[in-house]
């Protein structure tokens, strides 16, 4: 019986959005020519919640707690830029101290955030002990956190002009704690990953973007810094008060999978020294700008009227965003998160636009997949870091 030469049926197949791999509910259609990738199509919108409506019909207060939704992994970042831009809006001054724990949460929870990206990573390319590691210095942020804000996932903890709560009495020493024991660790994670041959038989050379590519395809954060372009919020914008502490921007030049698992490894490492920094330096004062009240819609409801007995005992208080149009960023540990936001002399917003790291990063997917192997797939979708909850918002 005679062998065709060559086979010229292709085999498409629906990768997700069930799959153990696919990091939330994202489906690519792979066209296969047996083991290579002729094409790639990412279908999106499982989880999409309508984010950006919600917002147009809340206050910001009554808002936070969704937002903490987007990103699961990073929440204090959609906290931190929910409340930044009704700020610039108001022009309302965030005290000192209160600047300085925005500071310190923040970059725990980038540490956290990508501790939960080198698990599953090392998991989707065949390591199994990384993912039950990251875990046990995980639950040390999240006891930080579950401290300070009394949640260990979504905190609503910040306010506009501070934050909630000022920190508990022993938190800083324990903060300090943590910072010595995890420089251990990502030392012991280098040693037990970076220069693992099957890792990087794995890893280098897979998915390279170079970078005026990355430009061009409007990257950010890790995927941008492994290209060779040292570009970072914290020293472009310097919000809060990131030009007061000593710390680098970490990046590589080569632009492949394995460079981007190294910037993410130096950001922890980074993430500590800024955190150490803000917890020596950290000044007394008020956590939370007291000026924010006058502005408030005050409604004096009578003593046991309608809305007294019916409505509120106190209400919620509500900031009045001025006509004018703003766009605020911040780094989150997956790159820029920004909102567009109009002000329609309401408490309410008249747009809310949110622009999601996870979202833009995601484009380049079709591109670098192509002429790769199916396996590569995995390595390829698990170095851009995408949480489905803000791709789909």
């Amino acid at each position: 019986m005679p062998v065709p030469a060559t086979r010229k049926d292709l085999m498409r197949v629906n990768m997700g959005p069930h799959h153990p791999s696919m990091h939330g509910v994202l489906r690519l259609i792979v066209t296969l020519d047996g083991e290579d990738v002729i094409d790639c199509e990412p279908i999106l919108g499982y989880l999409h919640r309508g984010m950006e409506k919600i917002a147009e019909n809340r206050t910001i207060i009554q808002y936070l707690p969704y937002v903490t939704r987007w990103d699961y992994l990073a929440t204090m970042f959609t906290e931190a830029i929910t409340v930044n831009g009704p700020e610039q809006l108001g022009n309302i001054q965030v005290p000192k101290r209160a600047s300085y724990i925005r500071v310190i949460m923040l970059e725990l929870s980038r540490i956290a955030s990508h501790l939960l990206w080198l698990g599953p990573f090392m998991a989707d390319i065949g390591a199994q002990t990384p993912f039950f590691y990251i875990f046990r210095e995980r639950e040390l942020i999240y006891d930080l956190f579950e401290a300070a804000t009394g949640m260990r996932m979504m905190h609503n903890y910040f306010r506009i002009g501070g934050v909630a709560a000022d920190l508990p009495y022993g938190w800083i020493d324990k903060c300090f704690d943590f910072c010595d024991y995890f420089l251990t660790g990502v030392t012991e994670y280098q040693k037990l990953i970076t220069r693992n041959p099957i890792f990087l038989e794995r890893v280098e050379g897979v998915g390279v973007i170079g970078g005026e590519e990355a430009i061009n395809w409007g990257l950010s954060g890790p995927m941008l810094r492994a290209s060779g372009i040292q570009w970072d919020l914290r020293k472009v914008d310097n919000y809060e008060c990131y030009d007061e502490f000593d710390w680098e921007v970490q990046w590589q030049k080569e632009g492949d999978s394995l460079a981007r698992y190294l910037v993410r490894i130096s950001e922890m490492a980074e993430s500590i020294k800024i955190i150490q920094q803000a917890l020596e330096g950290i000044p007394g004062g008020p956590y939370e700008n007291l000026e924010v009240r006058r502005l408030d819609r005050a409604r004096d409801s009578e003593w046991n009227d309608f809305e007294y007995r019916f409505i509120s005992k106190k209400p919620s208080p509500t900031l009045e965003l001025s006509k004018q149009e703003l766009y605020v960023r911040v780094e989150a540990p997956k790159g820029e998160l920004g909102i567009f936001l109009i002000g329609d002399q309401s408490v309410f917003p008249w747009r809310w636009k949110i622009r999601p790291p996870g979202f833009i990063n995601l484009q380049i997917l079709p591109q670098l997949v192509k002429r790769m192997k199916l396996a590569d797939i995995m390595t390829i979708l698990g170095s851009i870091d995408i949480i489905m909850g803000e791709v789909d918002r």
